[in-house]
């Protein structure tokens, strides 16, 4: 009896330790399934969330199966912000409570919090709320306290506020209930216009002017005006009295004008300073915009002007456009000097110490640029190329790998919120995909975020290793700083187009860096940054088929189409990539207006010349990649000067014995092997256009 006994129990241990085990398999393959989901799950998903996105519980039929993936979450979320306008609190919470700490969770609650104010629910409005969801919402919890009859105080409600250059629609209640309870007094009144008259701000001045005294609403409004008109302010200043806030306004009214016309700022400001007791900081600013969009016109006194600012008036870029002046004279004197001029830290930029070598060389002093140009050379940027082209020097890239480390690799797939990031990539869903992986990264060491990034690149997810590999010692990591791995047919696209890959390829690279969902401010759309109507334009010339504008972030579609307006453009420069490249960012008509005006120039002075910063910083990154990806593909590289023929000379593809520079490491202890980084305006969010009324570099 005891044995039979002792063999039952032995025996119901074992299927209870066979359950944990199947339990403990079940967990693990629910786990896998979650990490890395299936393509049927990912398939299910995506109908999922289409209709999902469509509003309503029809979606839930189709995510049947689908509640133990790590994306199901957001599917609710996008059928209940479709119909927020419906929604009721009891929907919104038992979501909350579901999925706490989650992205679409932060999303619904800011959402319907906004819902909440269009209906003016003050109460349920102020019972969600919660702090730090931005202005919008600031604002509305006050507009919920005004409702409740609860007076502002100023220092605990508005003081953060106040020191914003612009608010959101939603504060103008607020601030029209602190003027009427007498909370805006004149001095705070002129801090904020202070505030957003220097950031360009005249919508905000305005606003504000009428509740100043009257003398001072005048002034203030006159500062509007010159921020909003500068050319009807500067017509009327003439008549206005010589007090401090009308100086204020003639300084803002002519460097704006400066801006625009500088001819006409000129003769307003030939006739203005008489007029107008000016500090010596304000007319040093005046004088530096004037010097400085001349300089950007090339204008016969632009060199005399810039070398004649005294010194209150100099800045970094007025010390910059006097040595780009002068090289565009091709007056080497005047640029060695404007060299010299520079600030200390100007003089150890890439950029000077070629044009330092380039100008010494010019003036017979070869032996001074010859070590010049050896140290510019250890650099893998487009000045580096440049120097090594001038001493026939290889080309300094020096490539790294990085090292697996399989432990912290594991736990990074672990983690729900990479989880999740991945998955987003898988679906198509990057933007949201990239939100997650910035959520999950936020304050990991850079060695994580390094391994995060490759992990990205070894998964086909290219933007994110060119972003999260951009500085230090991970600049090094070529493989995935310009990825190759999936190439969408750029090879034999830029061949049917009859234009370079390795050309195309920096095209990519310094467009979207591999973001097949970027879209500009401007509508420019996918890896090549097509807008609609001009991807419209070269299907219809190439007898090519076109599916409307979300065609463009398919990648094939979009590489197809691009390569050929890259061609278009070629064809227009007598096939020079250099000049073509600047077409594609600032349009062919600027570049011909360039090209008239300084056609003459060599290359690399032209390209120094040019007036748009974006544009001058493009056409040098453009090159400097077509250089990596020639590398990458080829093993060796064209030359930089081979692509950035002279004008008027005809650019000819390279042969396939075409003789390419060699590259090589240079010694650790003076080997700068940096390339050109990615700049922040690839991000789809628009960049918005500096509104500085004094700024720092020419920008039309």
């Amino acid at each position: 009896m005891v044995n039979a006994q002792a063999s039952r129990r032995a025996a119901r241990s074992l299927r209870l330790l066979a359950g944990v085990v199947l339990a403990i398999c079940g967990a693990v393959t629910a786990f896998t399934a979650s990490a890395e989901g299936t393509e049927a799950q990912r398939l299910r998903f995506r109908q999922a969330y289409a209709a999902a996105q469509q509003g309503g519980d029809a979606w839930k039929a189709q995510a049947a199966g689908l509640e133990g993936y790590v994306l199901f979450p957001y599917l609710e979320a996008a059928a209940l912000e479709h119909d927020l306008r419906t929604l009721d609190r009891a929907r919104v919470d038992a979501y909350l409570a579901r999925y706490p700490g989650l992205i679409p969770t932060a999303d619904l609650r800011r959402d319907f919090l906004g819902e909440l104010a269009r209906r003016k629910d003050w109460t349920t409005f102020s019972a969600m709320y919660q702090p730090g969801l931005g202005d919008s919402l600031s604002c509305f919890a006050l507009q919920a306290k005004l409702a409740r009859n609860e007076p502002l105080v100023f220092d605990r409600d508005l003081a953060d506020l106040w020191k914003k250059a612009s608010l959101p629609n939603a504060c103008d209640p607020v601030i029209a209930a602190a003027h009427d309870q007498g909370l805006l007094t004149p001095e705070r009144l002129w801090t904020r216009i202070q505030t957003a008259a220097e950031a360009g701000k005249g919508g905000t001045v305005a606003s504000l002017a009428p509740w100043l005294p009257p003398e001072d609403a005048i002034a203030a409004q006159r500062i509007a005006q010159a921020l909003n008109d500068p050319a009807s302010a500067l017509r009327a200043a003439s008549t206005w009295p010589d007090t401090p806030r009308h100086r204020q306004a003639v300084t803002l009214a002519l460097q704006r004008m400066a801006r625009k016309q500088s001819t006409v700022a000129d003769a307003a400001w030939s006739t203005l300073a008489p007029r107008f007791s000016l500090s010596e900081q304000q007319k040093g600013a005046i004088e530096n915009a004037l010097a400085l969009f001349h300089a950007t016109d090339f204008d016969e006194s632009a060199l005399e002007r810039l070398a004649a600012l005294p010194p209150g008036a100099q800045t970094d870029a007025a010390r910059e456009w006097r040595v780009r002046v002068a090289l565009a004279r091709q007056d080497w004197q005047a640029a060695l000097a404007a060299l010299d001029a520079l600030g200390e830290s100007q003089k150890d930029d890439g950029e000077w110490r070629y044009f330092h070598a380039l100008v010494l060389e010019k003036l017979g002093r070869k032996g001074e640029a010859q070590p010049i140009y050896r140290s510019v050379a250890q650099e893998a940027t487009y000045f580096g190329f440049l120097a090594a082209d001038r001493i026939d020097a290889a080309y300094a890239i020096c490539p790294s790998s990085m090292a697996t480390d399989e432990t912290r690799e594991a736990a990074l797939l672990a983690d729900p919120g990479l989880d999740r990031a991945f998955e987003l990539y898988a679906v198509g869903l990057q933007k949201l995909g990239r939100r997650e992986w910035t959520a999950a990264l936020a304050g990991r060491d850079a060695e994580t975020q390094r391994l995060a990034a490759d992990l990205a690149f070894r998964k086909g997810w290219y933007d994110r290793a060119v972003f999260g590999l951009s500085s230090g010692d991970a600049l090094r990591l070529y493989e995935q700083r310009f990825p190759l791995a999936r190439q969408d047919g750029v090879v034999e696209q830029a061949s049917q187009a009859g234009i370079e890959a390795p050309w195309a390829y920096a095209i990519i690279r310094a467009e979207s860096a591999w973001m097949t969902d970027a879209r500009s401010g401007a509508d420019a759309r996918g890896l090549m940054q097509l807008l609609p109507g001009t991807a419209a334009l070269v299907a219809k010339r190439n007898g090519l088929s076109w599916s409307g504008g979300d065609s463009l972030y398919e990648p094939t579609t979009n590489i197809v189409l691009g390569t050929r307006y890259l061609a278009q453009m070629a064809a227009r420069y007598n096939g020079a990539p250099w000049l073509a490249s600047a077409a594609y960012n600032a349009g062919p008509n600027k570049v011909d207006q360039w090209v008239e005006a300084r056609g003459t120039l060599d290359p690399d002075l032209f390209v120094a010349s040019i007036p748009y910063k974006e544009t001058r910083e493009y056409v040098a990154r453009v090159m400097a990649f077509a250089v990596i990806y020639d590398w990458r593909l080829n093993g060796n590289a064209l030359s930089i000067g081979s692509r950035m023929t002279r004008l008027g000379s005809t650019y000819t593809l390279p042969s396939p014995g075409a003789v390419r520079k060699p590259v090589a490491c240079p010694a650790p202890a003076v080997a700068k092997a940096a390339p050109p980084t990615a700049p922040a305006v690839m991000e789809p969010a628009p960049a918005e256009a500096s509104s500085s009324p004094a700024p720092q570099e020419p920008q039309r």
